[in-house]
């Protein structure tokens, strides 16, 4: 839910992410597909989009203009949203399809972990970072989002990159854990993980839905449920 008073302002949401709205008065809000990217100038617009494009981090973004009084609704199949004030000059990287929408004191682009490619979360993430008083960030959650944090206490935190939502403060180191049992399909099922330690500190949160990702080296496919075609 987005409250507008006075008109004025505007966000960046999911295209095609608006359920309902109310305005006093006759409507005044409008949407317009945004063609390259939120950047200002359009050469910035244009690296964004490539970036986003060649990272596989791409959104399709529509910019939602307020101009009088107004509530309106945005979802995306059923799924949970948490809402995230970021401070000033702070960071939250997530997954782009976990973004449902994001005001305009938010800073959107992409960087490059290098941490490989196994995991569809590995190589780049995308990234929201507060550049004024209202930076506020709708995240999507497949079912209900877990909390992880080891800032206060300097635990060790590992979380199945599938299920990472986002983070907010150190980047992840990349755990694998490959053996020959992996080539037999006799693998744990979790050959590959996200990890902050106690040098790394971090706020995560994951979902309990996995997403269909990473490489198959098995011999029968169990990782990625491919199976023989049925023969009738």
């Amino acid at each position: 839910m987005v409250t507008c008073e006075g008109g004025g302002d505007f966000i960046y949401t999911k295209a095609g992410a608006f359920i309902g709205g109310e305005c006093y008065g006759p409507k005044n809000f409008k949407f317009t597909k945004v063609m390259l990217g939120p950047e200002e100038s359009a050469g910035r617009a244009f690296l964004g989009q490539m970036a986003r494009r060649f990272t596989g981090e791409n959104l399709p973004l529509m910019k939602v203009d307020f101009s009088g009084d107004s509530v309106t609704y945005y979802a995306n199949n059923q799924q949970h949203v948490v809402v995230y004030k970021l401070q000033q000059g702070e960071t939250i990287s997530v997954e782009s399809e976990n973004i449902l929408a994001f005001t305009r004191d938010c800073k959107y682009s992409v960087r490059f972990l290098a941490q490989g490619v196994i995991s569809q979360k590995g190589l780049a993430t995308s990234t929201l970072t507060g550049n004024g008083p209202n930076a506020f960030a709708a995240l999507l959650v497949d079912g209900n989002p877990l909390v992880l944090s080891n800032i206060q206490n300097g635990s060790t935190i590992e979380a199945d990159p599938d299920t990472v939502v986002c983070w907010i403060g150190s980047d992840p180191e990349f755990r694998t854990d490959i053996s020959w049992r992996n080539f037999i399909g006799q693998s744990s099922g979790e050959s590959y993980m996200f990890e902050w330690d106690s040098h790394n500190t971090a706020t995560v949160i994951i979902q309990p839905k996995e997403r269909h990702s990473g490489v198959d080296v098995t011999m029968d496919g169990a990782r990625t449920g491919a199976r023989p075609s049925p023969r009738w």
